[in-house]
């Protein structure tokens, strides 16, 4: 009996490890939440920090969630598109409004002339030379009973869908940023979690072989450590090749996929919003840019109509001529002046089935108006309630956390002093490691729904710590 207890404590010796009652086992918090510090593994003091290369002054950025939302919203193709759409539709206004400006033209020919039926009633060819060296001509429409009045709010509307279009682009683009930065995190505390169970496999590796060069266990278990020690280190590739696809995926999203390497300041955290359905949806109704849109769509498809039922109505316009020519270039000139009633060439049935279907898309508007409220609403639903679930697992996810690391504290502690085996061992330390994953992807799913309840509201949600910032500022 004393030999063997002496022999364990050369092992432990050994190996740097002493044990004591208070290594074994992990005292339950019994709080709700509980910090993550105390469970978790820590964040190295060295990891991530910016690289300093040999001779030069350079070093990696260091970004955080605003800066990454502020690269997108400089950057990202989509959003600059949506804007030259917003140009391109306020020069249409300008174009419709056009049509009261004055419409000169300039004209000079030469023209030959042979009468035919005159040289057949005298009896000889007549011909002429018609010179024109200038003519001017001057148009200018004086009313067309509001056909342009229409035709230019049509364009304003849509002038105003665009706007509303471009903060529907940037709500997307503001919350494809946000899924992309957590996404990030997540993928990088999977790393640490991968680091730190190579760390503890390597250590079970190392007391495997001290127990079996000395005699105490067979070399199966020595052979099963090495298995669990590589399976965890291919386990570790894998989560850092998830890291750079991640932050490529974040790089395409900001709009700068060649950007130079930089580091993520912060952690996955779990930032609590205090916000009911209701609240949620009376802010949708102000926020949200598609609800705008589709309203637009609405006034647009009825001003449609109102311009249609207008095509059999004339325009009134003013011209004036002036002319320089005659048989030489110079020999004579003339003017003309009047004004005009011009109308249409009507067919009364195209126009009656046009007036038809206007009619019909206007009303096709105001059921997709309804269809859009409607699905809009389903949406903010969806991430009221996802949001809700998640903000519910968080605790349970962190209890889960500290029952595995007490699990598999107590699991090394028998397997320290020889009373356990290696397979409890292994179960214990993935049980824990299973628990971690869970929870960081849990706070993952958390941040992602909040950050997709924020685009189905139109407006970013400020946190009980950002509100006691704002009061104190």
């Amino acid at each position: 009996m004393y030999k063997k207890i002496f022999i364990m404590t050369i092992i432990l010796m050994l190996t740097g490890i002493t044990a004591t009652a208070k290594d074994i086992g992990n005292k339950i918090n019994p709080k709700e939440y509980p910090h993550s510090d105390a469970v978790l593994p820590k964040k190295p003091e060295k990891q991530e920090e910016s690289i300093v290369i040999e001779g030069s002054v350079q070093k990696n950025m260091d970004l955080n969630l605003e800066r990454c939302i502020e690269l997108a919203l400089g950057n990202n193709p989509q959003i600059n598109a949506a804007f030259q759409d917003i140009l391109a539709s306020d020069a249409r206004i300008k174009q419709v409004w056009s049509n009261y400006f004055p419409q000169v033209s300039w004209q000079t020919g030469y023209t030959k002339i042979k009468q035919l039926q005159l040289s057949d009633a005298l009896g000889r060819n007549l011909k002429f030379n018609y010179y024109v060296l200038g003519q001017i001509t001057l148009q200018q429409m004086l009313y067309d009973f509001g056909v342009t009045q229409n035709q230019a709010t049509i364009q304003r509307l849509d002038y105003e869908g665009y706007k509303s279009t471009l903060t529907g682009v940037i709500n997307d683009i503001v919350y494809k940023t946000k899924d992309a930065y957590y996404n990030l995190q997540y993928a990088i505390e999977n790393r640490r979690v991968a680091e730190d169970t190579v760390d503890k496999f390597k250590m079970f590796y190392d007391q495997a072989k001290a127990f079996y060069e000395i005699g105490m266990n067979p070399k199966v278990d020595v052979t099963i450590a090495e298995a669990n020690l590589s399976n965890s280190k291919l386990k570790l590739i894998q989560a850092d090749n998830a890291v750079k696809l991640a932050r490529a995926q974040l790089n395409n999203v900001m709009g700068v996929p060649f950007i130079d390497e930089y580091n993520i300041q912060d952690r996955l955290s779990y930032n609590p919003v205090e916000l009911t359905l209701n609240q949620a949806v009376d802010i949708a109704r102000d926020s949200r840019p598609e609800l705008k849109l589709a309203e637009i769509k609405v006034e647009s498809a009825k001003q449609t109509l109102k311009l249609v039922k207008k095509s059999y109505f004339p325009t009134l316009s003013l011209e004036g001529q002036a002319q320089v020519g005659g048989k030489h270039w110079t020999s004579n000139y003339g003017y003309n002046v009047g004004g005009y009633l011009n109308f249409p060439t009507v067919n009364g049935m195209l126009i009656r089935n046009e007036i038809k279907e206007a009619r019909y898309l206007y009303d096709k508007e105001i059921a997709n108006a309804q269809n859009t409220q409607n699905s809009i609403y389903l949406e903010i639903q969806n991430a009221f309630l996802t949001l809700e679930e998640k903000k519910n697992q968080i605790p349970v996810a962190m209890l889960q956390v500290k029952q595995a690391k007490e699990n598999y504290e107590l699991s090394y502690g028998r397997y320290r002093v020889g009373e356990g085996n290696p397979t409890e061992l292994k179960d214990a330390q993935i049980l824990y490691q299973e628990a971690q994953l869970n929870y960081y992807n849990t706070l993952y799913q958390y941040n992602s729904s909040k950050a997709a309840l924020e685009k189905a509201i139109g407006k970013n949600l400020v946190t009980e710590e950002e509100v006691v910032t704002l009061k104190k500022g």
